[in-house]
Parts: structure tokens; sequence; C-alpha cells
């Protein structure tokens, strides 16, 4: 009786687990496939870099926080900031304009404000197509 009810478990166990790789191997297979809602975090864009660079990922997350906080700085300024081959990142003021609430269908004012906006390059877009 024993014994049949431990080849029980581990029958159970196996079956699990088998279910468990075929969900993981299905749920990969199908965000590969067909690129479901794949976005790139700042973990993942950081351990990317470190590979690429050949870098820790402390140094990575360095190296990318720096790069960041440049780029902010310069649009604060006023800047445009132009990587040749990847794009230009500038300012743009938007004007105060008329709107509509979509839930009551009045008119609202919709404030003048600056955005942030990014152009990107030659290289870049030939890639991606």
């Amino acid at each position: 009786m024993i014994k049949n009810t431990f080849f029980f478990a581990i029958n159970i166990c196996y079956y699990i687990s088998i279910y468990y790789i075929c969900c993981l191997l299905n749920n990969l297979l199908v965000s590969n496939l067909f690129k479901i809602n794949q976005i790139m975090n700042k973990a993942e864009l950081i351990n990317a870099i470190a590979e690429g660079a050949g870098l820790s990922k402390v140094d990575a997350k360095k190296a990318l926080d720096a790069t960041v906080k440049a780029v902010s700085g310069a649009l604060v300024a006023g800047d445009k900031v132009s990587l040749i081959g990847f794009g230009t990142f500038s300012v743009a003021e938007r004007s105060a304009r008329q709107g509509i609430n979509p839930k009551t269908k009045k008119p609202i004012k919709i404030a003048a404000k600056k955005v942030a906006k990014f152009k990107a390059g030659a290289e870049l877009s030939a890639a991606v197509n």
C-alpha cells in the first residue's frame, strides 16, 4: 500500500512538472513567434548593455543612469541631443487648445506645455523595417 502511494505521488509530481514545462515553453514560443507584448524594461536593458559591452551589471546600470541623466539635463536646458544613426531627442512646445471631455462631451481648455520628442535616425529606421 505504501509502495503504491509512493509511486502514485511520484507520477503526479512528474505530470505536474511536465505540465509546467509545457506551459513555459508555450509562453516562450508564442511570445517569440508572434511578438506579443514584448516590452524591454530597465533591468533587461541593463542586462543587454552589460552583455554587449562586456561590463558588469552594476557598471551598465551606472552607464545607463548617467546617459539618461545627461539627455534629460540637455532637454531641460532646451538643447537637442543627436545620436547619429540612432536618433534625435528634442523639446517641442504644444500651444493651448480647445478639447472635449469624452465623458461629458463639454469643451475644455487644454493648457500649453512642453513635451519631449524623439525622431528615429536613418539607420534605426532602416533596421526596424
